[in-house]
């Protein structure tokens, strides 16, 4: 499960390694001595014996080694060994082997959706292209957001895994106090209505936020808009009228005092369970957070999709989700495609992976399966899980680019600035100067 709320300073860390490392790139793909083409997941089994490895962290892990242990039913020569390391870690280490040329790499690695296309860049060569491997047949059983993520010049470079569909949970409680029926909220003007009524009747804030560190709703506000920090051919997208939109509406919930400022996870997390706020945007992956620390308050919660910012718009965005991708310089390259390749288009492993560890599947075969169509007694009996899955071929893509983490870092000093009252597109603008200089890419608009 992926924590969206990132310091700037740690996402700034991650950036200057690659961009110290970016000038030198992995070797080909000179561990693929087979061929596995088209083959389906159970046609590489053989007498051999193969041990792979895998880089993960936390619920990643359990959910890899789950399936391997079903998958060795009818692979028995294949061993995996899941060594959970750290998300830092895994990036720290997967930078410093890549700049070696794959050296002390492990055969399977995980990677978060904003990373992947920053290793892309800057390691062209250091994973297996898997289109070549015949995976590009398979892709139409992910949404389109997830396999434009994972590919680079049109080839697809990772196995789409877990996705962050979004929605607002809410205190169904807090919102019945207050006389607000949360189906008649459809866009953000009714969400702010609601909050300062909220605020009157039970003294809850609407929302925490990281204020000044992080901008996790503002993402959301942009992903479902079909706007980001950059544009699909890359150029810095800060002027677009909806980013300006965006921030210049979460001012007017900050106005009206409705964001409670937190500080960090711990503190998101703490508003979430303490009563001090009444909802929260967060991507599908919060449900386990919110059921594990809020266990008293299991019936007093519901969760509704994002507000649009026009009736009728779109209410699809996602936060957080990440792909696996194979190390080009593996010894042992179709055994490791054949093992993920299994792992990403099996259901019952996906099913395993979103009901024991919390990890929504972007593999939408797994969205006909009885959790799809079944209540959750914590979210008052309320089928969450079909609501999540409706969004995502709706989710407009995010296009990350290798410069995600430097764009954040700006993103937030705008966000800052707006909420110290500087205008929004002042903020923007001027935050847009400093991208270029830092990255010298074009700026649209200003």
């Amino acid at each position: 499960m992926k924590k969206s709320f990132k310091s700037a300073a740690t996402l700034l860390l991650l950036s200057t390694v690659l961009a110290a490392c970016g000038t030198n790139s992995g070797t080909g793909n000179t561990g693929n001595t087979g061929t596995a083409g088209n083959a389906s997941p159970a046609s590489t089994a053989s007498s051999e014996k193969v041990k792979l490895t895998a880089w993960a962290w936390n619920v990643n892990v359990g959910a890899l080694n789950e399936a391997v242990t079903s998958y060795q039913k009818d692979h028995p020569n294949v061993e995996l060994e899941v060594q959970d390391i750290g998300r830092l870690d895994v990036y720290d280490k997967l930078s410093t082997g890549l700049a070696a040329g794959g050296a002390g790499l492990p055969d399977i690695v995980l990677v978060e959706d904003d990373r992947l296309q920053g290793y892309l860049d800057a390691f062209p060569k250091g994973f297996v292209n898997l289109s070549e491997k015949g995976f590009d047949a398979k892709l139409s059983e992910f949404p389109t957001f997830k396999q434009e993520l994972t590919k680079k010049d049109g080839a697809s470079y990772a196995f789409p895994f877990d996705a962050g569909p979004t929605g607002v949970f809410y205190r169904t409680d807090l919102f019945e106090k207050a006389g607000v029926d949360a189906s008649k909220i459809e866009t953000w003007d009714d969400y702010l209505a609601a909050g300062k009524l909220i605020k009157e009747k039970t003294g809850a804030q609407l929302f925490p936020a990281d204020k000044f560190k992080d901008d996790a709703t503002l993402r959301i506000m942009l992903n479902e808009q079909g706007a980001f920090y950059f544009d699909k051919d890359g150029n810095i997208d800060f002027n677009n009228p909806k980013y300006v939109k965006a921030l210049e509406t979460l001012k007017q919930f900050d106005d009206a005092g409705l964001i409670k400022d937190v500080n960090g996870w711990d503190g998101t997390v703490s508003a979430t369970v303490d009563g001090s706020i009444a909802s929260i945007a967060f991507g599908a992956w919060y449900t386990g957070t919110i059921s594990d620390q809020a266990k008293d308050l299991s019936g007093k919660w519901g969760v509704m999709q994002v507000p649009a910012f026009e009736k009728g718009g779109n209410r699809a965005a996602n936060l957080g989700g990440s792909s696996w991708a194979l190390t080009s310089t593996s010894k042992n390259v179709d055994a490791a495609y054949s093992f993920m390749e299994y792992f990403s288009l099996t259901p019952d492993v996906q099913k395993v992976a979103m009901e024991k560890y919390g990890l929504f599947p972007s593999l939408t075969s797994v969205y006909n399966e009885d959790v799809f169509t079944t209540g959750v007694e914590f979210f008052s009996n309320q089928n969450i899980w079909m609501l999540f899955a409706q969004e995502m071929n709706a989710v407009p893509t995010p296009y990350y680019t290798k410069d995600y983490s430097v764009a954040l870092d700006e993103s937030v000093k705008a966000q800052s600035d707006v909420f110290n009252g500087k205008p929004a597109a002042d903020a923007l603008k001027e935050a847009a100067a400093r991208l270029k200089d830092r990255t010298s890419r074009e700026v649209n608009g200003g």
